[in-house]
């Protein structure tokens, strides 16, 4: 059945209003924020998430994401402020803020990733040639990216970017130069290793003969405190027999000749051979030590 007139009319009215109603709205996501352009020049600015309205025909809409966005800059090769060459390879994470000025400065995340990889390169030119080799890599690298941080931060405001984070993701010798300044640190570890083994040397000999002096000392000490406590003795000793002596010379005799047995009549088959008038046993004989004549021959 064909339709009459009035009926494509109307079906093309309805159409048309699809069109323009299709043409009104626009839907910001919550992931990007949106800009009202009206014969390329922005005329609204939309942040919140939902449904909105733009003439149709001559304003268009234009997307810009608010989430985190990455700038990846490639390996470069810097010079440090000890003319040593490095490879450095860094990132940033930026957030655009304003979405207007990011728009009216760089007009893209394409174009802004491209402005920001400049001043990114350009920072971290300025703040490694500024320290040595040994701060990149190892002593300050947490400072040298916040520095470089904060210097992104100063130039990316004039673009509506805030700079969330800076890293330096590596920072390596040139592979021509690293087998030379491995061999260089090798060479003075080395030197190191042998002064400290040469010191070491030196104060193990100084305390060795320190302890060999305190050994000699001691010994001296030890002995001279010998002698003299045994000449004490002695003297004690004779001072005692003396005492004795005075006291009962029969008896101090006897005692000394028990002594003379002791030392004398030994367990080794001992042979002697004495005069007939020895008072060595004068004590067998007679228990007063009188003196007699021992039997023809001597021999007991």
């Amino acid at each position: 059945m064909r339709l009459s007139f009035a009926g494509c009319v109307i079906v093309a009215a309805v159409l048309v209003a699809l069109v323009i109603a299709y043409s009104t709205l626009f839907t910001v996501h919550q992931t990007r924020q949106a800009i009202v352009v009206r014969f390329g020049q922005p005329v609204d600015v939309v942040t919140d998430p939902g449904l909105n309205y733009k003439y149709p025909l001559i304003e268009t809409v234009v997307y810009i994401d608010k989430r985190i966005l990455d700038v990846d800059s490639p390996a470069q090769e810097l010079i440090a402020f000890d003319q040593k060459r490095l490879v450095v390879d860094a990132f940033a994470r930026y957030k655009i803020t304003k979405p207007l000025l990011f728009y009216q400065t760089v007009g893209s995340v394409e174009g802004g990733n491209a402005r920001l990889l400049t001043l990114l390169n350009s920072a971290l030119r300025r703040v490694l040639g500024e320290v040595t080799l040994m701060q990149v890599v190892r002593d300050q690298r947490e400072e040298l990216m916040a520095k470089v941080r904060s210097q992104l931060e100063a130039e990316a405001q004039a673009f509506g970017i805030n700079i969330v984070d800076v890293r330096i993701r590596r920072a390596d010798l040139p592979g021509q130069n690293s087998q030379a300044i491995y061999s260089r640190m090798q060479t003075e570890r080395q030197q190191e290793a042998a002064q400290f083994r040469a010191e070491g040397s030196r104060r193990s000999q100084e305390i060795r003969a320190k302890a060999d002096r305190d050994v000699t000392v001691l010994i001296a000490e030890a002995t001279s405190t010998g002698e003299r406590t045994r000449g004490e003795g002695d003297a004690e000793r004779n001072r005692i027999f003396a005492e004795a002596y005075g006291r009962d010379a029969d008896f101090f005799a006897f005692y000394r000749a028990m002594q003379a047995y002791e030392q004398g009549l030994q367990k080794s088959n001992t042979h002697m051979l004495l005069t007939p008038d020895s008072n060595f046993f004068r004590f067998f004989g007679d228990p007063a030590g009188k003196n007699r004549s021992a039997a023809p021959g001597g021999r007991f």
